[in-house]
């Protein structure tokens, strides 16, 4: 079953105050950025943290009073996770989630806190989903999916109700994809009304699913890779997404890992906005891209559940991607003086040095040497050209390492 505008509409009016209308707000910062006008939609700001809590809470609503006696399941890495698990609750229902052994500590942790009986299995969303299947055949337990399911894309939909009643000449939406349960949503609310506004599709190059699925106009598994962006690591898309998704869609595209850390570095330092890596990889898109100048675009910022441990990672990367942090290593003679004027060199350029570490007995390091290894802290990346020239300029050997 398809699900229609008439349905996205009627689910919409039916949540009362259980789902917030999330809020859409102009980014000066990334509009100089990307050289479009950018609409900034903070589904992170969502309860649960996510989009995931719309589809279901639809879904679990949805079920009869039998159903619900047998409890619902379904697999996640988290966002889906935390989402059914909080509607169970409300709903007074049991609650089985099974999460990959990846899955962030936070997240589980999250999901059981809202009352959910947590099952560790698989190591990625695709495995976890298997056992969800064998455990709901054991025990009667209604499967609620992450994705393939006409009231999750219907519920997903109603963001693009909201997006065009906040910005009503938008001209295309940027979507996070991973199973597609969004991207297809989105797709049928708004191309129904305003088949004129373009919406775009952003995968991880991990996991290009259903740009392959598209492409091959049918159905496509991806091997998948390492990536950080856990959320929209899915192998296969749904039937259902694939279908509105493949007939709707103007395009998909991807990002890397690199991408999505520079962009989540960035909402943190200037939109003072914490946002997980799935949730970051539309405006990562628009941030290298810079394909939509002068038009008003939409990126969904699709989560904010991130851990913390990966978080201090994404600002140490993304402060060396943009030259903010600079690690050179230097050879010095083993003497009084020899570091200081290293330093005194640095310190012309009023370079910030963060970090020291001498090192005199490693066993790469000749004697009567010593090895430097300095943090130093930038301006950004014309500040550490200008340092580089000027180390260089005073015969100072040096090697770069970030």
């Amino acid at each position: 079953m398809i699900p229609r505008y008439d349905d996205i509409v009627k689910i919409r009016n039916s949540y009362g105050n259980i789902i917030r209308k999330t809020p859409l707000y102009y980014s000066e910062t990334f509009s100089k950025m990307s050289g479009s006008k950018v609409y900034l939609k903070a589904e992170f700001a969502q309860k649960t943290g996510s989009f995931k809590l719309r589809g279901a809470y639809a879904k679990i609503r949805s079920l009869s009073p039998e159903e619900k006696k047998h409890g619902v399941i379904a697999a996640s890495a988290g966002n889906h996770a935390q989402g059914v698990a909080y509607a169970s609750k409300l709903e007074k229902i049991p609650c089985t989630i099974v999460m990959p052994l990846t899955a962030s500590p936070a997240k589980v942790a999250a999901t059981r806190g809202y009352g959910a009986n947590v099952i560790l299995d698989g190591i990625n969303y695709d495995e976890s989903w298997a056992k969800a299947q064998q455990i709901s055949k054991k025990t009667g337990a209604k499967i609620i999916h992450a994705f393939d399911d006409p009231h999750i894309i219907a519920a997903n939909g109603a963001i693009g109700l909201e997006i065009l009643e906040d910005l009503p000449d938008v001209d295309e939406i940027y979507v996070p994809i991973g199973g597609g349960g969004l991207a297809a949503g989105i797709c049928v609310a708004v191309k129904s009304k305003r088949p004129n506004i373009k919406v775009i599709g952003v995968e991880s190059k991990a996991f290009p699913a259903m740009k392959d699925s598209i492409k091959a106009k049918r159905l496509q598994a991806v091997k998948g890779g390492r990536t950080i962006a856990d959320g929209i690591a899915v192998k296969m898309p749904g039937k259902n997404t694939f279908r509105i998704i493949n007939d709707m869609i103007d395009d998909i595209v991807t990002v890397d890992d690199t991408q999505i850390v520079k962009a989540m570095f960035l909402l943190m330092e200037r939109a003072k906005t914490v946002v997980e890596p799935a949730g970051a990889v539309a405006l990562a898109y628009l941030l290298n891209s810079r394909q939509a100048p002068n038009k008003k675009v939409v990126p969904i910022l699709g989560g904010g559940n991130v851990d913390m441990y990966l978080l201090g990672q994404i600002v140490s990367k993304g402060l060396a991607a943009m030259s903010r942090m600079v690690k050179i290593f230097i050879l010095l003679k083993d003497k009084p003086g020899a570091l200081k004027e290293v330093v005194d060199e640095i310190a012309s350029l009023s370079v910030n040095i963060v970090e020291v570490v001498h090192d005199r007995l490693s066993s790469e390091i000749d004697a009567g040497t010593a090895g430097v290894t300095l943090s130093l802290e930038m301006e950004g990346r014309e500040h550490a050209q200008k340092l580089i020239a000027h180390l260089k300029s005073r015969n100072i050997q040096f090697k770069i390492l970030t």
